[in-house]
């Protein structure tokens, strides 16, 4: 039985379309422990979300298939399981805060009446305790006046309050783990930081264990414990929070770490953003993934992919720069300097 709330082994997603098979995601591995916080960072089209979405099994299929690959919840495998059986996990045990709550709520039901259906189905209570637990948990979400606001409609709220609504209708049965996709996208700097706050607080009260998905490294820096660097479908780099901002050995976390502002740098520099365009997952290619737009690229990189190196017990790392006889390069870290 495995001892990880969450475990993720060699899981293979890929879409069937008609110019042919986008290998989304191509033989991930990472696991989430109780009560901590683990972020999946990377570009668009990394194979962030559409992890994610596997772990709840919401691939549109077809075009999409889980090729291969288990995924383990509380010991329990997924994979494997009928919409059914999901059902009654998503919700209960796995909750999901999803990037656009406009998108995510009904517009022709109240907000008391959608987190209490939640509640219905799974706690199997009455419509008026629902609607009690509804009112309880608008005011964990720090809703002002939430009796009123229970009955008001989505286009009645911000875009900040809604976020805290799904915030809401995601933690109404308690679940283990919380997947938050892209949760602060659409929202302005200040409300960002009131809902990562906010996610904080609930995972105090509550040990709730979360999934982090952005491609926001000030977010992850604020939250979480540990860190995915995803690239063209794979983990090309995880390790502690320590792990990737103070000693990051992948290239391609260099580049992120360049790419993000910094206010308490003495001399203003100039952000370094990442040359090049990520690979075609329709023909990946043989080697690193990253080799094309890697400056230390070498000749075995464009031939064969690396293994993943252990640089530590918290820390792993996918290239040819770990190999020992590999050259030494110096490590132009732009996120937060080594120590």
């Amino acid at each position: 039985m495995s001892e990880h709330l969450l475990e993720v082994n060699d899981l293979h997603v890929s879409f069937y379309t008609y110019a042919g098979e986008v290998q989304a995601v191509r033989g991930v591995d990472f696991y989430v422990d109780k009560g901590e916080t683990l972020a999946i960072v990377g570009e668009s089209g990394s194979g962030k979300s559409v992890t994610v979405n596997s772990l709840m099994k919401l691939i549109p299929s077809p075009p999409g298939k889980i090729k291969q690959g288990s995924i383990l919840l509380e010991g329990k495998e997924i994979t494997t399981l009928s919409e059914r059986q999901m059902n009654d996990i998503r919700g209960s045990q796995i909750g999901m805060i999803f990037q656009d709550p406009m998108t995510s709520l009904n517009p022709t039901m109240t907000i008391s009446q959608q987190i209490s259906e939640v509640i219905v189905k799974h706690k199997k209570v009455s419509k008026k305790e629902a609607a009690k637990q509804a009112i309880e948990l608008l005011d964990l979400v720090q809703i002002p006046n939430p009796k009123k606001r229970a009955n008001n409609y989505p286009h009645q709220f911000s875009g900040g309050m809604r976020q805290r609504v799904i915030i809401a209708m995601a933690i109404a049965c308690n679940p283990n783990l919380l997947i938050a996709d892209e949760p602060t996208t659409a929202l302005d700097v200040t409300i960002q930081a009131q809902i990562i706050d906010l996610m904080r607080d609930i995972q105090k009260k509550t040990g709730t264990a979360i999934i982090l998905i952005t491609h926001d490294l000030g977010v992850v820096a604020d939250i979480a414990d540990r860190v995915n660097v995803m690239y063209a479908g794979k983990v090309v780099e995880s390790g502690t929070l320590r792990d990737i901002f103070y000693d990051p050995m992948h290239p391609y976390t260099w580049g992120l770490l360049e790419s993000v502002p910094r206010l308490d740098m003495e001399e203003k520099k100039a952000l370094v953003p990442i040359p090049g365009t990520p690979p075609d997952l329709l023909s990946p290619p043989q080697g690193c993934p990253f080799a094309d737009r890697c400056k230390h690229a070498m000749i075995i990189c464009k031939e064969q992919q690396p293994e993943v190196t252990k640089c530590s017990d918290t820390h792993t790392a996918a290239c040819w720069l770990m190999h020992p006889n590999a050259p030494k390069v110096a490590r132009p870290v732009g996120g937060i300097k080594n120590e």
